[in-house]
């Protein structure tokens, strides 16, 4: 019996996330609670029904009103294909007004691929959890963004898998995925993404609050983090990495 067909009888389905949108909503005060509950009641198994994989949805720890999320495609074809069936079918338009009513920006969308094969986010280990299913409270999910003056592949990736990977694994990060900017054109231009840019992001999980600040406080005493930034500006960063604490929903896929 194949680990696919495992996968599939556990509930849990390998997705071919060719194309990532890393996307920042910035709610009304307040709304926060309201846009989790009404996305993970009707907005997840409707979007994946079309072929679209909804990879995690999370709280930013810093940022009281803003909700982030990330969904996966096969591909920029498969993307323009899926968001309009989505977004012109019943389910959007049932309840679309309930969801922009909670926002106040839904365009900060970074359109992002996997950086190199085997660089995206691993299949799921375990099921999505269920309504009401309880899940663990504290775990947290790092995104370190770095702006670069050219396309990552231009020395930028090279050197953090050299420099700066090294020494988050040194630290305590357990590295889940390294995007980099998915350079073709919008697909579905109804929905906008940031244009423009060249970035490279990492996603980092850590069991607890507590770990990442430990991880933090470590590569600040760390004399080798240090000259490795210094370094990352010969090969392209612009300014040192944004940091995104974020912690999952309770129906997050992707639970750091």
């Amino acid at each position: 019996m194949n680990a696919s067909f495992e996968a599939l009888r556990a509930g849990i389905v390998p997705w071919p996330d060719a194309v990532v949108e890393l996307r920042q909503y910035t709610l009304r005060p307040g709304a926060r609670d309201t846009l989790v509950a009404l996305f993970e009641r009707e907005f997840v198994e409707s979007q994946e029904a079309l072929g679209m994989h909804v990879i995690g949805q999370f709280h930013d720890l810093d940022r009281p009103d803003r909700f982030v999320w990330l969904r996966g495609f096969a591909s920029m074809a498969e993307r323009a294909h899926a968001l309009q069936a989505f977004y012109g079918g019943p389910v959007w338009q049932r309840h679309r007004d309930a969801a922009n009513g909670t926002m106040l920006d839904s365009d900060d969308v970074l359109l992002l691929r996997p950086a190199r094969a085997g660089a995206g986010f691993a299949q799921a280990a375990l099921p999505r959890p269920r309504p009401g299913e309880p899940t663990a409270a504290d775990a947290v999910l790092v995104a370190g963004i770095c702006r670069l003056a050219q396309p990552a592949e231009a020395g930028f990736m090279a050197a953090f898998e050299a420099h700066l990977r090294p020494l988050l694994l040194r630290h305590g990060a357990a590295v889940r995925a390294c995007l980099v900017t998915e350079p073709a054109p919008n697909t579905f231009p109804r929905l906008p993404v940031r244009e423009g840019e060249q970035v490279f992001a990492w996603f980092a999980g850590f069991e607890s609050t507590d770990a990442h600040l430990a991880h933090l406080a470590a590569l600040a005493r760390d004399p080798d983090w240090r000259l490795a930034i210094e370094r990352a500006h010969a090969h392209g960063l612009r300014e040192p990495p944004a940091w995104l604490r974020l912690r999952p929903t309770p129906r997050s896929e992707l639970r750091a």
